[in-house]
């Protein structure tokens, strides 16, 4: 034992070592080892501890009072310095007997003895092993017994789980020491000191806050790993009470040093930005007072605010409220109130404006100059509310920045598109963290007027779900009666947009909610025809793409029959951003030549046009000679303009059986049977023996299968092929018509007028056939479109039949 390492401590205990401690052995498992080497002697002297557990290799001080363990330790250090301790099972037994000690105990040798000034002995001893109790010999002067070794169960080195143990007691050991103040740090040093893992467990379980019985059960189990996580576990019981009573303590604590901590940062922080030259509190309301005394708001409004601002003087700048009030009266300063700009009243610039940046739109751009000569002559008119309806690609959008110039207007673009919170437009209640005004406010207090050019784009697409409906907020925003007194949930005031010109931008009026519907005056702005969208390109796109490829004018060259090559054969569309994304190609060809150092022709050809885009992908049906009875010329609107359709229909033997296919309607499949059944009812007129009816099964076609297909407008095409199909006489040349019938044979008006004209004139017809109520669609037309073409306007199917049916019988007629 004279070679143990002793290492010198003022108080390493866990649990409240004698301040009186000062050597305190740390075993090593060099002397761990020497130790379990050495012989227990068969008898032992035992000395009984009242209220503590002695383990191996542990240090404790005891004090000894009573005679029978005075003189057992006078003899034992004038002897071997060997002793047995064990524990009391009742520590209020003055004179314990053989009944009242544990049968396992600790080996301990004696390492000093103390004299105590008071006459008390103190002996400093230290565990070596475990024993057994076999039987007492003598219990006067002491108890001396005869003992044998208890020996222990240790685990193998290799034993992962056993070291995760080990590694766990001792971060929870640190734990523990840091948070129980009782505890010196310096017992941090302790626990990383030891190297032996048995010494760690018995040393951290002989420190723990337990009851005797308790260490006694820890000190009696054999197995070395079992006993590591028994500790283990009441040292998380340990911990757990600590933090508690950490927490217990830090919750009924006084919030008044907090307080007053806040104050004193708060003073700091006052200073602090009046050293860096920024504002302090008191100065922001400076500087808001003197910003609203130049505001043209009216009364009401600046009562409003100078009450705000006093409850934010009255408010502690830490809280969180004060920052949304702060927001609040910035966003009251920042407001356009009872500002406008200057609008400009000639009506020929904006004209000329108008005109510049889009070509066609001849109904918004009337609209537009008339809304000016009207403010013109009356300056406090409220501003129209226009949707322009119509397919994608046409110009709606960009149309705004155009109306915004030529009025002399700001301009503003708000996409509603997948909206779906009633609070982007109304806004949130100020009272939420985090409160933010509608986008129509945040909107115009971007502008920085009252009065810009705002475009709501995109107002089909609103969507309603759980957080509200945003189509019905801006039923508020879009009538001229109730939008003078515009309510944001933020704002809290009523906000003037009576001067505010809505252009709404729609491509489905059907999924518009009919009340807001009812509060716009709807424009339709058609598809361009091919003419128009040459004129485009020649005039905006080609330029347009010059410029952002950083070529000119000179570089690149496309005449029309080229640009009309573009768009028929590769464009099938309403609008113009097809046609743009393949001018752009062709202009990216140039540009590459010219950077390769490339012989190109400047002026293309349609072999050039062909070599940069590919063939041609999108040619337009060609007009079908008339020599096959029931084959009819139609004419079809579709949503990227006009087309040419055909009525097919042939007769089979049969039980007179009416089969219609080519992807149709349910208007058009109902048209085909009025058809059919007018010529049943009025057989005779047309020369039709009735009991072909019987005879034969009639089917109707119309080609382009995978093409959905409906409308009216094929009403009268259809009757005149099954005319044709039943008497086999020819349909008359390069005829087309439109238009819908009745079963009393009365040919009504159909739409779309413009785009199935344009279409015929393409397909290379020559005589169209009309309901008479669609002629001013036709006077509406500009006249170049309309060149060349024949129109016959009729009311009732049998002018339709005298036009369209020749007396000439088809080639190959059958006999009926």
């Amino acid at each position: 034992m004279g070679e143990m390492k002793i290492t010198k401590f003022d108080n390493i205990e866990l649990q409240g070592l004698d301040e009186d401690a000062e050597l305190i052995p740390l075993l090593t498992p060099e002397d761990e080892e020497q130790m379990n080497k050495e012989s227990l002697p068969e008898t032992l002297p035992v000395l009984p501890l009242r209220n503590t557990v002695l383990f191996p290799g542990v240090v404790i001080p005891i004090t000894a009072g009573r005679d029978k363990s005075i003189n057992l330790i006078k003899d034992a250090n004038n002897g071997t310095k060997t002793i047995g301790v064990v524990s009391q099972k009742d520590e209020a037994v003055e004179n314990p007997g053989v009944e009242d000690i544990n049968t396992v105990g600790t080996v301990a040798r004696i390492l000093r003895v103390l004299q105590m000034p008071d006459g008390n002995t103190t002996v400093i001893i230290q565990g070596k092993k475990r024993f057994k109790i076999d039987a007492v010999l003598t219990e006067k002067p002491y108890i001396t017994a005869k003992v044998s070794e208890a020996a222990e169960e240790r685990p193998d080195d290799k034993n992962t789980e056993f070291e995760a143990i080990i590694d766990s007691i001792k971060e929870l050991a640190f734990k523990i020491i840091k948070d129980n103040p009782n505890i010196p740090s310096e017992a941090t040093f302790a626990i990383k000191n030891i190297q032996s893992n048995s010494f760690l467990i018995n040393f951290v379980s002989s420190n723990l806050n337990l009851a005797v019985k308790e260490k006694q059960e820890l000190l009696e189990i054999a197995n070395l790993q079992e006993r590591a996580l028994t500790t283990l576990k009441y040292m998380n019981m340990e911990l757990q009470k600590l933090e508690l009573r950490n927490d217990i303590q830090s919750k009924v604590r006084s919030d008044m040093d907090q307080q007053q901590r806040e104050y004193f940062l708060h003073q700091q922080m006052k200073t602090i930005q009046e050293e860096l030259g920024g504002l302090s509190y008191e100065e922001e309301v400076d500087e808001m007072s003197e910003k609203a005394k130049k505001k043209k708001w009216g009364k009401k409004v600046q009562e409003h605010f100078e009450k705000e601002l006093a409850k934010m003087q009255r408010m502690n700048p830490q809280v969180a409220e004060y920052s949304i009030q702060r927001n609040y009266l910035d966003l009251l300063i920042d407001l356009p109130w009872n500002e406008y700009s200057k609008d400009k009243f000639d009506l020929k610039r904006a004209e000329k404006i108008l005109n510049r940046d889009h070509y066609g739109l001849e109904d918004v751009k009337r609209r537009i100059i008339e809304y000016l000569a009207v403010l013109k002559l009356r300056n406090d008119m409220k501003s129209p509310i226009l949707c322009l309806y119509g397919p994608p690609g046409v110009g709606k959008t960009s149309l705004g920045k155009s109306v915004a110039e030529a009025l002399g207007r700001e301009y503003v673009r708000m996409s509603l598109g997948g909206l779906r919170d009633e609070a982007e437009i109304r806004g949130h209640r100020k009272t939420y963290i985090g409160a933010m005004p509608g986008r129509i406010i945040q909107s115009l207090k971007k502008a920085g007027t009252s009065n810009p050019v705002f475009i709501l784009d995109e107002i089909d697409k609103l969507a309603s779900s759980h957080q509200g409906d945003p189509s019905s907020a801006m039923l508020e925003v879009l009538d001229p009666e109730q939008n003078s007194e515009f309510h944001d949930n933020f704002l809290e005031l009523g906000y003037d947009l009576s001067k505010v010109m809505f252009i709404a931008t729609a491509n489905n009026l059907s999924t518009i909610q009919p009340a807001l519907r009812d509060r716009m005056e709807i424009i339709n702005v058609t598809g361009y025809t091919i003419e128009e969208k040459v004129e485009i390109a020649k005039r905006h796109l080609l330029p347009k793409q010059l410029e952002e490829h950083g070529l000119v004018g000179k570089d690149l060259k496309i005449g029309k029959r080229q640009l009309e090559k573009i768009v028929e054969g590769y464009t099938r569309e309403s609008g113009v951003r097809g046609l743009e994304k393949q001018i752009a190609k062709v202009v990216r060809f140039a540009a590459k030549s010219i950077a390769m150092e490339e012989e190109y022709n400047i002026k293309l050809t349609n072999e050039d046009i062909e070599k940069i885009l590919g063939p041609a992908r999108l040619e337009r049906d060609k007009y079908e000679n008339n020599d096959v009875a029931g084959v009819v010329t139609g004419l079809a609107w579709t949503s990227v303009g006009g087309d040419i359709l055909f009525i097919e229909s042939i007769l089979s033997k049969g039980k007179g059986t009416l089969n219609i296919t080519g992807n149709l309607g349910k208007v058009m499949k109902e048209s085909a049977t009025i058809a059919m059944e007018y010529i049943k009812s009025n057989a005779d007129i047309f020369g039709i023996d009735s009991a072909v009816f019987e005879k034969y099964n009639v089917h109707i076609h119309v080609p382009e299968g995978a093409t959905p297909k409906d409308g009216p407008s094929a009403g009268i095409t259809m009757l005149t092929s099954l005319v044709s199909l039943f008497t086999q006489r020819k349909v008359k040349k390069s005829l087309a018509m439109t238009g819908e019938i009745t079963l009393r044979g009365k040919v009504l008006p159909v739409g779309g007028i413009k785009e199935k004209i344009l279409a015929a004139k393409r397909a290379k017809i020559k005589e169209i056939i009309l309901c008479a109520d669609n002629r001013k669609d036709i006077e509406e037309i500009k006249e170049e479109y309309v060149k060349g073409l024949t129109f016959h306007y009729v009311t009732d199917m049998s002018e339709v039949i005298d036009l369209a049916i020749t007396k000439q019988r088809v080639k190959n007629a059958k006999t009926l």
